[in-house]
């Protein structure tokens, strides 16, 4: 696959998150943010080197801009991968030190890496020796009881000895043990005074916040802080959070679509990927939350989840949001 490069940023970008930023939703959120950097769910370097790569690397172009997130802790391994989804496009390589869950301790990734800083900075220059795009790394303010930030400040001094410029930083430490990894998004309290003291340490670093983030009220506060800002949770379930970002923060004279004509557009992929037998349910679970805040937001979902079940339903799904629009039909 040719490597077509598109001018990004990370002023705003959509975080990984397992079992919710596949193609499909990113293609989904295409339609609402031409801008924002999009992310993949987290990939573990084995299944891009093992598995079948065009189910774990295609992407559609239109979801440009978009970064792959790895897993992993081999060096060796890690290289391969970033140099495969250099080829197929992507426009950055993150490696995720900051999941928590067992299975990912188990493979000695994610969160617990944040104990190993030697470890990830020789990952981070095997990967930068090889590849030409940037190579980013997520983590937490901390793990465990190591949660100073004098520990974490010694991560990013090792990080970025490796040749890492750009941190994301989850304002959470993670527990390791004793919560899930959902609890572990919520329950250790957010400190983004950390992250922005991070910023004011290491001005020469790209720093991006992340954790808890919901409104762009907030998104504009952060950025008086740091470079940039990421969104979770939020992004996914209420995706129409996003139709005013570029205009917000790109300067864009776009106009902004109405939730109609996003269903409208996605119309044509839905038709598309259908006929490369991929089933409805995993076209449309992404799109449960874009009336999120509506009176009819309800009855959107419970259509969404539980009648939608072929083509000729989503036809039926935008003949009755047309109604719905017009103001002849009350839910």
């Amino acid at each position: 696959m040719t490597n077509v490069v598109a001018p990004f940023n990370r002023l705003l970008s959509i975080a990984p998150m397992m079992d919710c930023t596949d193609r499909h939703y990113r293609y989904f959120m295409r339609l609402i943010t031409k801008h924002v950097l999009l992310y993949t769910e987290m990939i573990h370097a084995n299944q891009i080197i093992h598995g079948d790569k065009n189910y774990f690397l295609g992407f559609n172009p239109q979801e440009q801009p978009i970064a792959i997130q790895l897993g992993g802790h081999d060096p060796n391994l890690l290289t391969t991968a970033s140099v495969t989804a250099e080829n197929w496009g992507y426009q950055e390589i993150n490696l995720n030190i900051g999941c928590p869950s067992d299975r990912v301790q188990k493979g000695k990734f994610g969160a617990c890496l944040m104990n190993e800083p030697n470890l990830v900075a020789e990952c981070v220059a095997a990967i930068k020796n090889k590849v030409s795009i940037p190579v980013t790394v997520k983590t937490r303010i901390g793990v465990d009881h190591n949660d100073s930030y004098e520990f974490l400040c010694n991560f990013i001094e090792k990080v970025k000895a490796a040749g890492c410029k750009t941190f994301i930083i989850h304002a959470r430490k993670a527990w390791l043990k004793g919560l899930s990894p959902k609890q572990n998004r919520t329950i250790p309290p957010l400190d983004y005074e950390r992250v922005y003291q991070l910023k004011k340490d290491y001005k020469d670093l790209e720093i991006i916040i992340n954790g808890g983030i919901k409104t762009s009220e907030e998104i504009k506060d952060h950025l008086n802080h740091v470079d940039g800002v990421m969104i979770g949770r939020k992004a996914y379930s209420d995706p129409y959070l996003f139709s005013n970002m570029d205009s917000l923060f790109y300067n864009s004279k776009s106009p902004i679509k109405s939730r109609m004509q996003i269903l409208k557009a996605y119309l044509p992929y839905l038709e598309q990927e259908l006929k490369r037998g991929v089933r409805i349910n995993l076209l449309t679970r992404h799109m449960v939350g874009l009336f999120h805040g509506l009176p009819n937001a309800k009855a959107f979902r419970h259509f969404m989840t539980g009648q939608l079940k072929t083509l000729a339903h989503y036809n039926e799904l935008l003949n009755h949001v047309a109604r719905l629009e017009k103001g002849t039909e009350e839910v």
